[in-house]
Parts: structure tokens; sequence; C-alpha cells
């Protein structure tokens, strides 16, 4: 019997008429279901579990929400490493597998396992301070470097392998995965990138120079960014637009590929391709 964790954002309209329609369809199919505490406390249940101990009693993980609620599933559910899926009930639904009103199909699909996974790379961010970590957060889409509670622009010295890469003065810069590239770096004008090419970029935010752009790297790569001025004040990092740390001028961030993956659920007939051509409303001529 297959078993399927399902976590909701609470905040979100509609979130709980989700919950239960997904729960039905899932038991129709002969699937049993665990709601973790926060979705079932939602619902005024009892007997949900922490979404940390999902990875020894479900055999994948349904979120529902959007995009948003998937990146804060992923620091929820700690080391998962079986599939997760998304239900989108949120706005552009990147890294979610299907819409609430696909509840059938999709609960159809987990049943009779026709869906496959998609391994996303993550990246690993450590906060170095004096010498010594700080800090450690694992992240889907980006990590960023900004200016704080100024207006001015900052500057960022950012190094490859130890080697020099370039001095930014920016509004902040941002380190994407390809997973992320589809986020705030697409905003900044970085590239598309394919999810499985092993790569990160690197987009720096509103240069002061037009000749800064995006730069692509192999996901082998260690990039280190640090702050090169003190007289703005502390810079701002922060994590999948979620964890928020100030980043003094002696601070070092030191961003390599994380030791593990998101496996994120995809049904037979979806791919990339058609969530570029769908959610950026591509038409041709």
């Amino acid at each position: 019997m297959l078993t399927v964790g399902i976590l909701a954002n609470p905040k979100m309209a509609g979130a709980l008429h989700t919950v239960h329609a997904l729960r039905a369809a899932l038991v129709a199919r002969g699937c049993r279901v665990l709601l973790n505490l926060q979705t079932a406390a939602m619902a005024g249940e009892s007997g949900g579990i922490p979404a940390t101990e999902f990875a020894r009693h479900v055999d994948l993980a349904a979120v529902i929400g959007g995009d948003g609620t998937m990146l804060d599933a992923l620091s929820r559910l700690g080391d998962f490493d079986k599939p997760v899926a998304g239900i989108n009930i949120g706005r552009l639904g990147f890294l979610t597998s299907c819409t609430d009103a696909e509840l059938d199909t999709f609960a159809a699909a987990l049943a009779e396992g026709r869906f496959t996974t998609s391994e996303r790379s993550l990246l690993q961010a450590t906060i170095l301070r004096a010498g010594r970590v700080a800090q450690s957060f694992v992240a889907l889409n980006e990590v960023v470097l900004a200016r704080g509670e100024t207006g001015r622009l900052v500057s960022v010295r950012a190094t490859v392998n130890g080697e020099l890469l370039n001095h930014y003065r920016a509004d902040g810069l941002i380190i994407a995965t390809p997973t992320g590239s589809t986020a705030y770096s697409l905003s900044a004008g970085g590239p598309l990138i394919e999810p499985s090419a092993a790569v990160f970029v690197v987009t720096p935010i509103c240069p002061h120079s037009l000749g800064q752009r995006s730069l692509v790297l192999s996901d082998n790569a260690v990039v280190e960014i640090a702050p090169e001025a003190a007289d703005g004040g502390p810079l701002l990092f922060t994590v999948d637009g979620r964890d928020t740390t100030h980043i003094e001028t002696a601070d070092r961030i030191e961003v390599r590929k994380a030791g593990k993956f998101l496996r994120l659920l995809l049904l037979e007939d979806r791919s990339f391709y058609q969530a570029l051509r769908q959610k950026l409303r591509w038409q041709g001529l």
C-alpha cells in the first residue's frame, strides 16, 4: 500500500478544501494518507506527525500550496530522499506537479506508479565568521547577498575555487541552481537553465556596470562571496527568500553543491519544457 504524506500551507485560500479532496482521491485508490502536524491542526484533527518524520512513515510527500510552499517544505522535511509532489493552488507553480483541478488524475497516477522524478540539485551555503562556521543553509532555488537597510549599491567580492571572479558593484548578487534559474535570477536578467544541467548561475542584481552579466559555472565549483566595504552597513543574506541573516564586512559566505538532492515528482505527461511554454506563455508566431 502506497503511503502519502500531505503538507499544506494553512495561509493559502482553498488549502483545507484541497487537503480533503486529495485525501479522498488517494484513499479511493487504496492509498494510505498521513498529515503533518500543521495540516492536521488546520483540519481540526489529531494524529498528525512532524514533517521531519515523514521519511520514516511515507513513500512520498504531497505539498499543497505554490512554489513558496515547496521551498518551505524542503526545510521542514529535513533529510527526505523520497519523491516530493507539489499541488499548485498558488500563482506560478514551476515546482508543482499538478493543479488542484487535477487531483483525481494525480491520485490515479500515484496509485498506478505512472510518474517519474527529476533530481534537483541543492546549494549548501556556509557563513564563516571570525574563521569559524556561524550558520549553514540548504537552498533549492538560490542564495542572495544584497543591500540591507540603506538604498545604496553594495560592493561584493566573488571568487571561484579561490580565484578572483569579480568585484561587483550592484544591489546584490544571486547564486542560483538550475531550478532557481526560473525564479529571482530570471527576474534579474539571468538565463533559463534546464534542471538536469550540472551548473550554477551567478547573477548580479541591477549592476552599476552593464558589462557585469550573469555567469554560468560548473556545479563542482566553490564560490565565495563577501562584502568589500563597511560604509553601507550590514548586508542581508537570504536563502530561497526565506531565511535572512545580517552579514558584516568581515564575514564570508561559501557556496557549493549540497550532498543531497530534491526528488521532484513529475506526472508522465509533464516536463520542464511544457512548464516553460505554459508558465511563460510562449506562443510562437
